[in-house]
C-alpha cells in the first residue's frame, strides 16, 4: 500500500476552559508530539444569547452560549511562534471581514518574521451578525470586504501596497515593513457556493470542516472538486490549490479518523486538523493518526 501523504495539524487549546498560561506548555508539548500544525480559532466578542444562523449545525442553532473565554487568534499565535521551533501556525479561521486589514497585514507580516515564516491564515468571511454589529463592521458587506481584504493583505505584504480605490481607499506612497519571509497562505474557510468561488479564484486553498460523527467523505469530494472548476474557470491551476480539513469532534476519535485518512488523501484532503484532549499525553492521538499515513 502506498503511504498516504497527508499532514497532521492539531487545534492548539486556547478557548474555553483553558488555563492561559498554559498555552505555551500545550504548544511546546504537541509540537514535541510530531504535529506538523497548530491552529487557533476566532471570536472577539460574542452575545450571551447567540440568535444568528450557525451554519454547521443543521437546525442552524450554535450549540454554545456566548460566556466562553477566547484569548485572541493573532496573540496566541504569538505566544505559539515564541514557545514552538518547527510546526506551522494557523487560524482556522480567521473572520477577515471584521478586522482591519491595513492592521492585520502588519500583525501577520511580523509574526511571520518572529517566527521563521511559519504563518498562514484561514480565512472566513463570518456567520455571528452580533459579533460584527459589536465591532462596527457591516455584517451585508461581509462578503466583499472579505474578497477586497484579500487584495490589501498581498498588497501590503509587497512591502509597498499601490494606491487603490474601494471600501478601503489607499495613497499612494505608503511602505509597511518587515515583508513576510515566505507567501501566507490564505485558505478560505466556509462551505457555502460563495466560498467554494472564493477559495478556487483567491485563495491559495480551501479549509473545511466536518464533525466527525458526520464525516461524509464523498460529499466533501464534491465540494473540492467545485472549488477545483473555480480555479480552472480563472485560469488557475486547481493542482496549486492546497484543502485542509478541520474536524471537529474528533477528541479521543483518533481511531476513526486514521481509517478515513486514505480516503481522505485520495478525494485531494493535504491536511487535517483535530483536536486533542486537554488533559494527558497527546503522543498516542498524533501516532495513531501517523501510522495510518505510512
Amino acid at each position: 500500500m502506498s503511504p498516504v501523504s497527508i499532514s497532521l495539524g492539531v487545534k492548539l487549546p486556547h478557548t474555553g476552559t483553558v488555563d492561559p498560561l498554559s498555552i505555551p506548555d500545550r504548544a511546546r508539548s504537541l509540537e514535541a508530539a510530531g504535529f506538523d500544525s497548530l491552529w487557533v480559532s476566532d471570536h472577539v466578542v460574542m452575545p450571551m444569547t447567540i440568535e444568528s444562523y450557525y451554519p454547521f449545525a443543521e437546525d442552524g442553532r450554535a450549540p454554545w452560549t456566548g460566556d466562553i473565554p477566547y484569548v485572541e487568534a493573532v496573540v496566541t499565535l504569538a505566544v505559539a511562534a515564541a514557545a514552538t521551533d518547527r510546526v506551522r501556525l494557523g487560524t482556522a479561521v480567521l473572520v477577515l471581514p471584521q478586522r482591519n486589514p491595513v492592521l492585520l497585514a502588519k500583525q501577520v507580516a511580523s509574526l511571520d518574521s518572529v517566527s521563521g515564516g511559519r504563518i498562514e491564515l484561514g480565512i472566513g468571511a463570518g456567520w455571528l451578525q452580533e459579533e460584527f454589529d459589536a465591532l462596527d463592521s457591516p455584517f451585508e458587506e461581509r462578503g466583499r470586504r472579505m474578497e477586497e481584504w484579500i487584495a490589501v493583505l498581498r498588497d501590503f505584504w509587497t512591502g509597498r501596497p499601490a494606491a487603490r480605490e474601494g471600501i478601503y481607499p489607499l495613497a499612494d506612497g505608503l511602505v509597511q515593513l518587515p515583508v513576510p519571509p515566505h507567501p501566507v497562505p490564505l485558505l478560505v474557510g466556509g462551505h457555502t457556493k460563495a466560498a467554494f468561488r472564493r477559495a478556487g479564484s483567491l485563495g491559495d486553498g480551501w479549509l473545511a470542516q466536518q464533525a466527525v460523527p458526520a464525516l461524509d467523505v464523498s460529499h466533501l469530494a464534491t465540494e473540492i472538486e467545485a472549488v477545483r472548476a473555480h480555479a480552472v474557470k480563472v485560469g488557475r491551476d486547481p493542482a496549486d490549490l492546497r484543502f485542509v480539513l478541520r474536524l471537529v469532534e474528533s477528541t479521543g476519535q483518533e481511531a476513526t479518523i486514521a481509517r478515513e485518512l486514505a480516503d481522505l488523501h485520495a478525494i485531494g484532503v493535504d491536511e487535517v486538523i483535530v483536536d486533542a484532549s486537554l488533559d494527558g499525553d497527546p503522543r498516542p492521538v498524533h501516532d495513531t493518526l501517523r501510522a495510518a499515513t505510512t
